[in-house]
């Protein structure tokens, strides 16, 4: 078999989407599935096809199905190749490739925060979470450059703890996924005439959910550790609300929240009252844009006199040879800074807009 750079073995929906991501991106790719479909350019014939001269093996299977898989891979593995998994779950993909790969192939596990739909709708920035393997195994070089696989796809690299991970998602993915197949199995908003603004954002999450497999969502509820104890701190809120509500009284405040004019809990709590660290952050944010907002008006007193002086020598408002050059010099400074020039950009060109029509008035 000839060399390739990405091997998926397992060509479902996320695998074939994954397949296309990679060749957009100018790589090659070759992918196994006994069940499927794949181009004839891009299949192999046996798990020992798949892997021979690959540099990166994607597992791209159901996560319960991912350690027998490893079991199965791991004669036709060596220490050239980097496996990495696609699951939603961490903490058991983690174990089972600490547990079978070991540090003897290099590993990485990883979990892509879209999927087919996402790809589907130009969805963008797309977001992976990467959970390299224990520092003590040397596997240091096969995250980097992981990393840099999925920067060349397009992916913006969120580094984690397997651990970490899944307590995210499962107070995130997993409570939605579980609220979104409850209001589905309630026959809740299904073919509505019309429905309110406030529905629209759950009603897209309750269409993600009836489109993706019925195993992501068993394995988002059942294989994630901490989803389970998610769940039922939901359901504990849901069901003092549920009862609030039917006796005609605001139930107790939680534990994280401040009475509201009623003595209940019927507003719904802010953020920044259940994170000291956030409201911090939040204010120090709201003195950074008034000072902001300070210069700005600065700018277009700054802008004004540039009208007059124009208007002394009979120049018109619009000078585009200044325009550009305000452009690529701020677009410079936010390379020095680290910040995105194509934003700076943006921002500068709605600045100028404004000074224009400053001008003008």
């Amino acid at each position: 078999m000839t060399a390739v750079d990405v091997a998926i073995l397992g060509y479902g929906r996320f695998g074939r989407a994954l397949a296309q991501l990679v060749v957009e991106a100018g790589l090659t790719v070759r992918a196994h599935d006994p069940v499927a479909d794949i181009p004839a350019e891009q299949r192999a014939g046996s798990v020992r096809d798949l892997v021979q001269g690959a540099a990166f093996v994607v597992v791209a299977v159901p996560v319960p199905r991912i350690h027998a898989t490893l079991v199965d891979l791991r004669p036709h593995l060596t220490g050239e190749h980097i496996v990495l998994d696609v699951g939603s779950v961490k903490v058991g993909p983690s174990g089972s490739m600490r547990e079978v790969l070991g540090s003897a192939v290099p590993w990485v596990a990883t979990h892509p925060l879209f999927g087919p739909l996402s790809l589907a709708l130009a969805e963008r920035p797309l977001r992976v979470v990467s959970c390299p393997a224990p520092a003590e195994l040397g596997h240091g070089e096969a995250a980097r450059r992981v990393h840099a696989l999925y920067e060349r796809i397009g992916c913006e690299v969120v580094e984690q703890t397997a651990e970490g991970h899944d307590r995210v998602m499962a107070h995130t993915h997993a409570l939605t996924f579980f609220v979104a197949k409850g209001m589905i199995d309630a026959g809740a908003g299904m073919e509505v005439p019309f429905a309110p603004p406030s529905f629209q954002a759950i009603a897209r999450t309750i269409e993600t959910v009836r489109s993706d497999a019925g195993h992501l969502f068993a394995a988002i509820a059942r294989d994630n550790p901490f989803a389970g104890e998610a769940r039922k701190q939901l359901l504990v809120a849901l069901s003092a609300i549920d009862r609030a509500l039917d006796e005609g009284a605001p139930p107790a405040p939680g534990p994280d929240e401040a009475p509201d004019s009623t003595g209940g809990r019927f507003s719904i709590p802010d953020l920044g009252d259940r994170s000291p660290e956030l409201r911090q952050t939040r204010e120090h944010i709201d003195a950074v844009d008034k000072e902001i907002v300070r210069l700005l008006a600065q700018r277009a007193g700054l802008s004004q006199r540039a009208a007059r002086a124009k208007a002394m020598i009979g120049a018109p408002v619009l000078d585009a040879g200044r325009e550009a050059e305000v452009v690529a010099a701020r677009r410079a400074w936010a390379g020095e800074l680290k910040l995105d020039a194509d934003a700076i950009t943006e921002v500068f060109r709605a600045i100028m807009t404004m000074s224009r029509r400053a001008q003008r008035g």
